[in-house]
C-alpha cells in the first residue's frame, strides 16, 4: 500500500493520558511521537516508541512551539534561528529514545500552531527546514502551500498529508482547532476514496478542492479515533 496512515501520538504526560495509543497503533504505519514541548515527557517517550517498535510501526518527531499549556495549539513568535534550536533539541531527545529501541528517525512533522504557521511564514518554515537538514528526514507538509515551496527549495522530501478528521475551508486551507470533535468514520472514509481516486477534497461549505495526499492523518486525540482509523484502513 503506497499510502500510508500517520497519527500523531505518545501526547499524554506524567499520570495524564491523552489519545487511546495502544488501540490505534495496529492500524497505522508512521506514528508522529510528541517531543515534550506541547506534551509528553521522558517516560512517555519511552513507552510510545516501544509501543511502535513492537507492531512496527515507523516513528517521526513531531515537535512544537515551547507551548505544554496551551498543547502547542497557541502561536508564538520566534526567530528562525531560535525555533531551529527549540526543534533540533526536541527531535534529539527522542531520537536516543529510537536508538534505545533500535529504531532510526523516520520523518519529522510540525504539530499544531506550528505547522500552521509554516504555511504562512517563510522564516517559520525554514527554520522547520534547517532542524529537517541537521537529521536528514522528510517532513510531513501540506501540498500546494509554503510549507512546500520552502521544503522544496532546499532540497528536502515531502509527504504531503490529508487529514481525516479535520476539516478545509473554501480555500482549501486547514481549520486547525483547539479541541477536534469526532468525526463520522463512515463520512471520513468516503473522503479519502475521494482524495485518492480523484484528488479532491471536500471543503466545510461542500465544494471540491484539489489535494494530493502520500499519508493520511488522524490524531489520537479524536474522540473516536479509533474507529476513524479502522475505517480509514479499510478504505486503503
Amino acid at each position: 500500500m503506497s499510502v500510508t496512515i500517520n497519527c500523531d501520538m505518545g501526547e499524554g504526560f506524567g499520570l495524564y493520558h491523552c489519545g487511546d495509543d495502544a488501540g490505534l497503533m495496529p492500524f497505522v504505519d508512521i506514528a508522529n511521537v510528541a517531543c515534550g514541548f506541547h506534551a509528553s515527557d521522558p517516560s512517555v517517550m519511552r513507552a510510545t516508541v516501544a509501543l511502535a517498535a513492537k507492531h512496527g510501526v515507523a516513528v517521526g518527531a513531531h515537535p512544537s512551539f515551547p507551548d505544554l499549556q496551551g498543547f502547542g495549539r497557541r502561536e508564538m513568535k520566534m526567530d528562525r534561528q531560535e525555533l531551529a534550536d527549540c526543534l533540533i533539541y526536541q527531535i534529539g531527545a527522542l531520537k536516543g529514545f529510537l536508538q534505545a529501541e533500535g529504531l532510526t528517525l523516520n520523518h519529522i512533522k510540525p504539530h499544531g500552531a506550528l505547522y500552521g504557521a509554516a504555511m504562512r511564514e517563510r522564516h517559520i518554515a525554514n527554520g522547520i527546514a534547517d532542524a529537517a537538514e541537521v537529521f536528514g528526514v522528510p517532513l510531513l507538509c501540506m501540498r500546494g502551500t509554503l510549507q512546500e515551496e520552502v521544503y522544496s527549495e532546499r532540497g528536502i522530501p515531502c509527504l504531503a498529508e490529508y487529514y481525516a478528521d479535520l476539516d478545509y475551508d473554501g480555500e482549501g486551507r486547514l481549520i486547525i482547532t483547539r479541541h477536534h470533535d469526532a468525526k463520522d468514520p463512515e463520512e471520513a472514509a468516503r473522503r479519502v476514496r475521494k482524495v485518492l481516486s480523484d484528488k479532491k477534497a471536500t471543503t466545510v461549505d461542500g465544494t471540491l478542492i484539489d489535494m494530493n495526499a502520500d499519508t493520511i492523518c488522524i490524531h489520537s486525540d479524536t474522540p473516536n479515533a479509533v474507529a476513524l482509523a479502522q475505517a480509514v484502513r479499510q478504505a486503503l
